[in-house]
């Protein structure tokens, strides 16, 4: 790639961004959800489930462990996180890898004045991966196109991005769908309603990206009209032919769709006091499980306040608690592809 500026970067389209962040099908850095394409979200998947096939067993779990024991993680996350942190240890921990973190500023030279560029700059020069969290979007994009012209070059995952991304939680929700939707052929043909904050909630936006990458999903988005999707989210859809219903009354669809993507209400970005909007008709109850498709799931990114009764945890169709878990799994995937040692992995699956 010819040198550019980080402005002149920024202004092209995010699908020409994408380039910069790939060798030879091989993610260098994973910013945005609108680069895990179809075939590679297929490749992450397979490995995924070898993975966790693997981990049944103590000799699969030994070696996992030996894959990647000379590496090491950086997880700097600056905005308050539970899975999303321990899932990626937990990923760097199956595959062997020692990982470090920063998850207050104040215990870093921040506190002295030292720019986080600087910070970042300094973590790549003793760890093999930055995996980062910030409130502030745009961020992580910055750092991942300065990271390219830094010597010793090392991938970065962004992990939550201010309102805008958060593509591993994407591809561990598509990933929960392609496992329930297994026997009936994947996310394909399916409808999926998305509910809660889907102006401000990065989960709902990342995935109505990934999913464009299936046949004939068709996205039934459920919001009060002030936190509405995005029009560049809306753009997307329309620009790759999947069609979608905005609506702020989930009733009349909920014996239509084959799966519901709860969210909850993104108040912490609020400034000032809080809205007055009536977030009571945004929420599922238990006396609604009668009404939904026998084979009808229920996801939320988690952390869940009243938007889904607790009520509906023990219905089969409620897979929230899978999908934190599978996050562990399509993230220990992800660091094995960006370090090329996702063949090894198959290959002994093979041999076993």
């Amino acid at each position: 790639m010819s040198k550019i500026s980080l402005d002149e970067f920024l202004g092209m389209r995010i699908s020409q961004r994408c380039e910069y962040f790939q060798e030879n099908a091989r993610l260098l850095a994973l910013v945005y959800a609108q680069q895990l394409n179809r075939e590679l979200l297929n490749s992450l998947f397979k490995l995924a489930d070898t993975i966790r096939k693997l981990s049944e067993s103590r000799k699969g779990r030994i070696f996992l462990r030996g894959l990647l024991p000379d590496r090491r993680a950086m997880l700097y996350f600056t905005q308050p996180s539970t899975r999303t942190f321990l899932s990626f240890a937990s990923a760097c921990h199956i595959l062997g890898m020692n990982s470090s973190n920063v998850r207050d500023p104040a215990t870093s030279s921040e506190v002295k004045g030292e720019s986080r560029e600087d910070g970042l700059r300094i973590f790549s020069l003793y760890h093999d991966l930055i995996i980062m969290r910030q409130p502030e979007g745009g961020f992580c994009e910055n750092i991942a196109f300065q990271m390219l012209g830094w010597p010793g070059r090392k991938p970065i995952i962004n992990a939550g991005s201010g309102m805008d991304q958060h593509p591993t939680q994407a591809l561990l929700d598509l990933y929960t769908l392609q496992r329930c939707f297994a026997a009936s052929g994947g996310p394909d043909h399916k409808r999926i309603m998305l509910v809660g904050d889907l102006k401000r909630g990065r989960t709902a936006r990342s995935l109505a990206y990934l999913l464009t990458n299936y046949t004939s999903v068709e996205l039934i988005l459920v919001s009060p009209a002030e936190l509405a999707m995005a029009d560049d989210i809306k753009d997307h859809l329309q620009e790759n032919g999947t069609p979608f219903v905005e609506t702020d009354n989930m009733q009349p669809y909920l014996g239509k769709v084959d799966a519901i993507y709860m969210t909850r209400i993104q108040d912490e970005w609020d400034k000032g006091p809080k809205t007055s909007i009536d977030y009571g008709r945004f929420g599922l109850r238990s006396e609604h499980l009668k009404i939904l498709k026998p084979e009808c799931y229920i996801l939320h990114p988690l952390p869940r306040r009243a938007e889904i009764e607790t009520g509906i945890d023990n219905d089969r169709r409620a897979v929230y608690f899978d999908q934190a878990e599978n996050g562990m799994w399509v993230r220990a995937a992800l660091i094995a592809h960006m370090f090329a040692v996702d063949d090894k992995v198959i290959s002994h699956r093979l041999r076993r």
